[in-house]
C-alpha cells in the first residue's frame, strides 16, 4: 500500500471538506478549491480526519492512490495558510516594479515586460530586485513562478536572471580562466 496513500488527513479547524459523487470541495479561510476523485479511488471522511482508499492493487491505481492524498493535503494546507514563492533578481539596473495586481520587469530587454496573474495568484513587489508569488492553489502557485521565472533565468557566467530565494546557480568559469 502506498506510504503516501495511507496517512490519514486531519482538517484543522475552520476547513470544511464537502464530498458529492466523485467531486470533493474544500473551503477555508482563504478560499475554495475542487477537485475530481479518479475511479478506483474512495475518499471517506469521518469526524475531521479524511482517509483514501483505493479498490484494486493495480499500477495505476497505486500511482492515483498516494497522489490523491497528496492533492486533498495540498488543497487544505492552500486553503487554511495558502502558498508562496519568493523570487529575486540579481543584475545590474534590473528591477521590478508593481503596476496595480500586475508585476513590471525590467530585465535587460529593449522594452520593460509586464506579467499579469492569473486568477487566484497574488504577485507583491517586497523591494525593486526581490518579489513574491502567492495563492492558495499550490500547483498554480509554482507554475507561475517558474513563468516569471522564464522571463530572464539566471545565466552561469554572472549569475544575472530572476531566481528563487535560496536557489543556487552553478557558474562557469569563463574564457579568461582558460
Amino acid at each position: 500500500m502506498s506510504r503516501v496513500g495511507r496517512e490519514p488527513l486531519p482538517i484543522p479547524d475552520g476547513v470544511t471538506a464537502t464530498m458529492d459523487d466523485r467531486f470533493i470541495t474544500v473551503k477555508g479561510k482563504l478560499g475554495e478549491l475542487n477537485h475530481t476523485i479518479p475511479e478506483g479511488i474512495d475518499v471517506m471522511q469521518e469526524n475531521s480526519v479524511i482517509t483514501v482508499t483505493r479498490e484494486k492493487d493495480n499500477h495505476r491505481q497505486r500511482a492515483l492512490h498516494g497522489l490523491t492524498r497528496a492533492l486533498l493535503a495540498n488543497m487544505v494546507y492552500g486553503v487554511s495558510k495558502g502558498f508562496k514563492k519568493d523570487l529575486e533578481i540579481v543584475g545590474v539596473g534590473y528591477r521590478c516594479e508593481q503596476r496595480g495586481p500586475a508585476l513590471q520587469l525590467s530585465v535587460g530587454y529593449s522594452h520593460r515586460v509586464i506579467f499579469f496573474p492569473p486568477e487566484g495568484i497574488e504577485l507583491k513587489a517586497i523591494s525593486n530586485t526581490a518579489f513574491s508569488v502567492s495563492g492558495i492553489d499550490k500547483q498554480l502557485v509554482g507554475d507561475t513562478a517558474a513563468k516569471l521565472r522564464a522571463v530572464r533565468p539566471p545565466e552561469p557566467y554572472k549569475g544575472k536572471g530572476i531566481k528563487y530565494v535560496g536557489e543556487y546557480i552553478r557558474r562557469k568559469a569563463g574564457k579568461a580562466a582558460g
